[in-house]
């Protein structure tokens, strides 16, 4: 007699980070159980129900019903995106949820850069997660966040690092700081094998590459052709003018991510404050990771 394949309870599924994971799961012979809202369109859970997947539609505002769809769970895990309401008030009650049904182990949406080393008002959104993990260290469960840096994929237009009209690759501070960049499906692989994994840490940080501005130019090079070289516009101190300037006169503060919120992100990896150390890549054999010049050879194709 065979055990019963381990099942994963995901909120967020219906998402693109969370579907990812929600596949991975399943691929690898887990069974899915996805928390999605009554409002989620049908097109985003069809394909997770044709892999097998459980749909179960949660009132994420009432902690006894999602503690009636976290039961038999071995892993409760969030995936969840938004704001303080979201980070801070959905995720709460999914962890008393998953507490008072018995799982195990929890997963938070903590998918960013190091933020347990910066101080608090660096980073808005990643001071949600702080405020979060001051929650989930009073748990008895399991606790497992995973940090994975900058999502490589947005290299390709949504985070202003390469310009590829000007052949530059923009950057403040030391040209030579190390930068984390992991693929959203490299980070959704590794999630689901951590939350089929009984035994992982409190914490695990991986990369799929490191680079400083240099690296990123030889990496544009690679992918795109042409000489790319690295452009300093100013110190760490004129991008914190820059996003103050910008809070000021660009509208987002009721946005997940407005223009000023990168900012600040771009801030926290240029600064070395959010690198990642040491990583947790060679955790699960054969995991191929991919390179920041694939991920921009994409945009070319």
């Amino acid at each position: 007699m065979t055990d019963s394949p381990p099942l994963i309870v995901v909120a967020g599924a219906s998402g693109d980070l969370g579907a990812r994971i929600a596949r991975e799961i399943m691929n690898r012979g887990g069974r899915l159980r996805a928390l999605v809202r009554q409002s989620t369109p049908r097109s985003k859970t069809r394909p997770l129900r044709d892999q097998g997947a459980e749909i179960r539609v949660t009132n994420f505002d009432d902690v006894v019903e999602l503690t009636d769809a976290c039961r038999g769970a071995t892993c409760v895990l969030s995936a969840l995106s938004g704001l303080e309401d979201v980070i801070v008030g959905v995720q709460t009650r999914l962890l008393e949820a998953a507490e008072a049904a018995g799982a195990p182990r929890f997963i938070p949406s903590d998918f960013a850069l190091d933020f347990t080393q910066l101080p608090r008002g660096t980073n808005r959104n990643l001071d949600f997660r702080k405020t979060f993990q001051e929650r989930l260290e009073q748990s008895p469960l399991a606790v497992t966040s995973i940090l994975n840096g900058m999502f490589a994929d947005l290299l390709n237009g949504q985070a202003p690092f390469i310009v590829d009209r000007i052949h530059r690759v923009l950057y403040y501070g030391d040209d030579h700081q190390q930068m984390d960049f992991t693929t959203m499906d490299d980070t959704a692989r590794y999630t689901a094998l951590a939350a089929m994994d009984a035994d992982t840490p409190r914490y695990l940080r991986i990369a799929g590459d490191v680079l400083d501005a240099h690296g990123l130019a030889r990496a544009a090079e690679a992918a795109r052709g042409g000489k790319y070289r690295p452009l300093r516009i100013g110190g760490i101190g004129v991008l914190t003018t820059l996003i103050g300037v910008t809070r000021l006169f660009v509208p987002g503060r009721d946005d997940t991510y407005p223009a000023w919120q990168g900012m600040q992100y771009m801030r926290n990896m240029m600064s070395g404050r959010g690198k990642l150390s040491p990583l947790d890549n060679h955790r699960y054999p054969d995991f191929k990771w991919t390179p920041v010049r694939e991920v921009l050879a994409r945009a070319t194709e």
